[in-house]
């Protein structure tokens, strides 16, 4: 217990800060990210180790903002602060409006039974915490920032197994049928025929309303999954 604790102002010593010393931070963003499900795309926060406790991601979550950090690092760090909601990020101070689990919630043969039981707990805390602060409202530019990163694992939930998949699964296809849909369609806001290139606009605008819904529905599904996974 004291070993953890002193860890733990360790910890909290090295956030006291908005942001990491340049030295800091030029040795997180050098490395590259841990595949979790599948290989992950080279972006911002593609660390080689959790910016918390300076090693190797382990249960790793990423947050909307790009960031990859331990689940237990994290986790505590929304315990132990003084939040009035969702926590900022440590790295870049963005507000954490969902945790993106990056490891599998199944258990392995070869896991102990800590090792199950602190999977477990892990899970439960992700789950509280999407289900607390994902449903949160957002400015219109939040959106937009978070849409390369949940798309991302948009795309990777939506081959994985489980029982509310296949809703979450059909209202997507609908998104994409309709955004296929507009684009084939002669009848446009601003048809290209008339105005040229300034006839895609109006496309570009509904694929990207889409694609903002279709984050929104994966924010919801995160917020739901709580129930499916404590039954």
């Amino acid at each position: 217990a004291d070993e953890a604790n002193e860890r733990w102002q360790q910890r909290r010593q090295l956030l006291s800060s908005p942001l990491p010393a340049a030295s800091t931070r030029a040795r997180l963003d050098n490395g590259a990210a841990l595949p979790a499900r599948g290989s992950m795309a080279a972006h911002y926060g593609s660390d080689a180790q959790c910016p918390i406790c300076l090693g190797e991601p382990r249960h790793s979550v990423e947050t909307n903002c790009g960031h990859l950090f331990c689940a237990s690092c994290l986790v505590s760090y929304w315990h132990h602060g003084n939040w009035r909601g969702a926590v900022r990020c440590p790295v870049c101070r963005q507000q954490v409006s969902v945790m993106l689990r990056c490891f599998q919630d199944q258990h392995l043969p070869d896991e102990t039974d800590a090792q199950r039981e602190e999977r477990a707990r892990l899970l439960r805390d992700i789950n509280d915490y999407n289900r607390r602060y994902s449903g949160e409202p957002r400015p219109w530019l939040d959106h937009l920032r978070d849409l390369p990163t949940l798309l991302r694992h948009v795309g990777s939930e939506f081959f994985s197994m489980g029982g509310i998949m296949y809703m979450f699964r059909l209202r997507i296809v609908l998104c994409f049928v309709a955004a296929i849909m507009y684009l084939i369609s002669p009848l446009d806001m601003i048809p290209e025929a008339i105005f040229g290139i300034l006839g895609l606009l109006d496309d570009l605008f509904v694929v990207l309303l889409l694609a903002i819904y279709v984050t929104v529905i994966y924010r919801r599904f995160l917020a739901t999954r709580w129930q499916e996974d404590t039954t």
